[in-house]
């Protein structure tokens, strides 16, 4: 085999190996699909179209909106159906195109040439190609490769800090609606009350100071409806905005009437830390930007020299007849930079890479732990005030209504003690939701939080696109 089909062979292998990076985005979602499944139990549903999900997913959004919306259901519907997270895959999709783009083989050069001397003309045609980057595309490929890999790691986190703000918008919500739902309680007792004290004291059986006090009572309980009403409608929105809903869809919302009870036992925590490093997806993407950035340190000494070969064919025909066949090999001569300064370069964001990689585990393990400790905290908070304050509540009340039976106190007296409970419940419902809230951030905290200075940052890729690019 002559030096021409040798190189002619090189060729359509190289071609060969750059076809076979595809640019369907399916190929750079179906990672970030299948960590989530593993991560959270949850799918990702990619949108088939720009304006419409597919009928299975619509289907699905359907069925979780015709009854009351559990908070695993919030979850499911924002991965089915928030636009933002469509967004993202989109750009997943775009990383996946140039990842296509930089395997693809360098267009080669064309040149012609007409030389006339004398009465003899020759005619030159010149087929030029960048050595340099063709020998690099296996490593340049191996580059774009982790690159991507890294886009669906930092995509699979913010989908990850998504599902914790849908879980906390839920929780919030409900909240708001369990709130709610007793201030309007309260409200109808007290307007109750004051409206048997207008009616006693025109009765000539209430002083002023009395009638005053119980008006009071209604008034404050008339305020903190009002209040309650616009907390409600303002966290039932963010959690509209959380799900991604809109219109009709927004409307058919419902929501539980209350939070769940507290599990019956709490977590054991004892290896928090080691699940935190095991499963904390920013801890991987920082550990596989760090590898990247040592590929491409290699790959930028390697390059010192080779990225500036150039190999060219051409064939010449004079007016006589005579054919002429060449090849030539260029080859640039360092003598004034010998690259040192970009091997430095890749040097020092090597370093800053495994510094930066210590600190993400060091921090994820500390996140780990007060996540912990915040959800065991919550949960006793939460169980004392509804095993021990509310039951402690409801009896003195039970023991006021058979004192009221027994005509002992009156009925003031008796509503005097229902206010006292307000404090109780309330506070009840507050620890109920500030335990949902450390649940959603412990979940979090052992997957990842995003962060956009993990492992190398932009100058790593800069590094890699200057490597392989030349």
């Amino acid at each position: 085999m002559n030096r021409p089909h040798r190189i002619a062979l090189a060729l359509l292998a190289a071609a060969a190996m750059a076809g076979c990076a595809t640019t369907s985005p399916d190929a750079a979602i179906a990672p970030v699909r299948e960590q989530l499944r593993a991560a959270t139990g949850t799918d990702l549903a990619r949108w088939p179209q720009a304006q419409a999900p597919s009928a299975e997913a619509r289907a699905r959004l359907d069925a979780l909106l015709a009854a009351p919306l559990t908070q695993d259901g919030a979850v499911e519907l924002a991965l089915l159906n928030h636009r933002g997270l469509q967004a993202e895959l989109a750009e997943l999709g775009l990383a996946q195109a140039e990842v296509a783009q930089a395997t693809r083989l360098p267009n080669p050069g064309l040149s012609y040439g007409r030389t006339t001397s004398g009465d003899e003309i020759e005619r030159e045609i010149g087929l030029h190609l960048g050595l340099g980057r063709l020998l690099l595309m296996p490593l340049a490929r191996s580059m774009a490769e982790q690159q991507l890999a890294r886009q669906q790691a930092q995509v699979t986190i913010a989908v990850v800090g998504r599902i914790a703000d849908v879980r906390r918008a839920w929780v919030e919500a409900v909240a708001a609606e369990e709130s709610l739902a007793y201030l309007r309680q309260v409200h109808e007792a007290a307007e109750a009350g004051a409206e048997l004290a207008r009616r006693m004291a025109q009765a000539g059986n209430f002083n002023r100071l009395t009638l005053a006090r119980e008006q009071s009572f209604e008034a404050d309980a008339l305020l903190n409806l009002a209040r309650g009403e616009r907390a409600s409608d303002a966290a039932r929105e963010r959690l509209v905005r959380a799900l991604g809903l809109w219109g009709e869809d927004a409307e058919r919302l419902a929501l539980p009437a209350r939070l769940p009870d507290l599990p019956a036992q709490p977590l054991a925590l004892t290896d928090i830390e080691a699940r935190a490093l095991a499963q904390r997806l920013d801890v991987q993407a920082a550990k596989l930007a760090t590898a990247q950035t040592a590929r491409s340190l290699g790959l930028t000494r390697t390059t010192r020299f080779v990225d500036a070969i150039d190999l060219g064919l051409s064939r010449s025909k004079t007016n006589d007849g005579h054919r002429s066949r060449a090849w030539e090999v260029g080859l640039e001569l360092p003598l004034f930079d010998w690259g040192d300064a970009k091997t430095a370069r890749a040097e020092a964001i090597y370093t800053a890479s495994v510094h930066r990689t210590a600190e993400i585990a060091i921090d994820a393990r500390s996140e780990a732990r007060e996540a912990g400790r915040n959800w065991r905290h919550a949960w006793d908070l939460a169980r004392h005030a509804q095993q021990v304050v509310v039951p402690l509540r409801q009896r003195i009340s039970e023991e006021n209504l058979l004192r009221y039976n027994g005509m002992l106190i009156g009925v003031f007296e008796l509503l005097a003690d229902a206010r006292a409970q307000i404090g109780a419940v309330n506070a009840a419902i507050d620890a109920r939701r500030e335990f949902w809230h450390a649940d959603a951030d412990l979940q979090q905290a052992l997957l990842g939080r995003p962060r956009l200075d993990a492992g190398s940052g932009p100058a790593a890729a800069s590094t890699a696109a200057e490597a392989g690019g030349h």
